[in-house]
C-alpha cells in the first residue's frame, strides 16, 4: 500500500434462488446510486478482514471471502486515488436470515438481482467491470470454490541462538504477536480445519487461530523440517486428503517444504506448474498463500493463487 492513495475494500455477494444466480447491489442513501458492498480500510486491519466487515456493516451478511475478483482504480474529488479490492463472497441462506439489516442514513436498500441484469443497474463502470470478471468465472464454472492455506510459521528464535532439539525452538515475541495478527485475515477466508506441522513454532503460529475456531491442531511430524531433513516427509498424503475433502483448512508448515505443498497440490488438482507456484511458495515468516480449488471440480486446476503478508 501507499500513503497518498485510499485504500477498501468489498466484494460481489451471491447466492442461488430457485436456481438462478442473484448478486447482491446496495443503494445508497447519500449518492443515489447502485453500487456493490465496499469500504474503506481500518487502521491495522487487512484487506480481507475489511472486505468481510464491510460487506456485514452494509448488509447485515456475514460472509467468508472466495475468489478475488479484481480491483476497481478511480480518482477521488481529492485528487487522492482510491484502490478497491474485490472477492467473490455466497451469501448463505443462514446468513441472509440472519441479517438485522434495516434502512439507514448511509445504505437505502439491498437489491437481489439476477447477475447479468445487474451490469445494466450498477451505477459504475467500474462496478460493471468487477462484475464482468465474476460472471467469467461463472462460466468457467467455478462459482463454488473451497481454500487450501499454506502458511508458514511465524519468526521463531534463530538456529544459533537455541540449543535444545530443533523442533523445540519457540517463537519470538515478535513471531507471537504475529500469530495473533493472521487470525482475522485466515477467519476471513472461512478456514475451519488447521494442520500443523508438530514442532514448537508450527504448532504456536496456528494455536490463536485454532482457538478463535474452538478447533483442535491435528499436528503431524509428515509435514516437520526434522521429517524433511531425514528425507521421510509425506507432503503428498496430507495434500491429497485435503483436497478429497474439499474444506476450508490451513497448512502451516517450514519454508524447505513450502514449494512441496504447493507442487503436491498442483499435481493433486491437475494444474499446469509454473513460475507462480515458486513465488506463492516464497513466504517470509507468517505470511501464506490462499489456493483457491473449484468446490465441484477440484481437478479442474487451481482457480486462482493470492498471498498475504502479515501486519506485524
Amino acid at each position: 500500500m501507499t500513503e497518498t492513495a485510499v485504500y477498501a475494500a468489498g466484494g460481489v455477494v451471491w447466492r442461488m434462488l430457485d436456481g438462478k444466480l442473484l448478486v447482491l447491489a446496495i443503494h445508497r442513501t447519500k449518492y443515489r446510486d447502485v453500487t456493490l458492498p465496499k469500504g474503506k480500510v481500518d487502521p491495522g486491519e487487512t484487506l480481507a478482514e475489511t472486505a468481510v466487515r464491510e460487506i456485514h456493516e452494509e448488509t447485515g451478511i456475514r460472509v467468508h471471502l472466495g475468489v478475488p475478483v479484481g480491483i476497481s482504480n478511480y480518482r477521488l474529488p481529492s485528487k487522492r486515488t482510491k484502490i478497491v479490492h474485490y472477492w467473490s463472497a455466497q451469501a448463505t441462506e443462514k446468513a441472509i436470515r440472519e441479517s438485522a439489516f434495516v434502512p439507514n442514513r448511509e445504505i437505502a436498500a439491498l437489491e437481489w438481482m439476477p447477475a447479468r441484469k445487474a451490469l445494466g443497474k450498477l451505477s459504475y463502470p467500474v462496478d460493471v467491470e468487477i462484475l464482468e470478471h465474476f460472471l467469467r468465472l461463472v462460466d468457467d464454472g467455478v462459482l463454488e470454490t473451497f481454500p487450501l492455506v499454506v502458511l508458514r510459521h511465524a519468526k521463531a528464535t534463530a538456529r544459533e541462538d537455541w540449543t535444545d532439539q530443533d523442533a523445540a525452538r519457540p517463537l519470538t515475541p515478535r513471531g507471537k504477536k504475529q500469530a495473533k495478527a493472521i487470525v482475522g485475515p485466515l477467519r476471513a477466508f472461512g478456514v475451519r480445519r488447521v494442520y500443523s506441522s508438530d514442532a514448537v513454532r508450527c504448532v504456536d503460529t496456528v494455536a490463536p487461530l485454532a482457538k478463535a475456531l474452538r478447533r483442535d491442531v491435528r499436528r503431524t511430524s509428515a509435514i516437520s523440517q526434522d521429517a524433511w531433513d531425514a528425507g521421510t516427509a509425506d507432503v503428498r498424503t496430507l495434500v491429497g486428503k485435503r483436497v478429497r475433502a474439499r474444506k476450508p483448512a490451513v497448512i502451516c508448515s517450514h519454508r524447505p517444504l513450502l514449494p512441496d505443498v504447493m507442487h503436491e497440490i498442483a499435481l493433486a488438482t491437475g494444474t499446469v506448474k509454473g513460475s507462480y507456484l515458486g513465488d506463492a511458495s516464497a513466504l517470509e515468516p507468517a505470511a501464506f498463500s490462499v489456493v483457491h480449488l473449484s468446490a465441484t471440480n477440484p481437478g479442474s486446476g487451481i482457480v486462482a493463487i493470492e498471498t498475504h503478508v502479515p501486519k506485524a
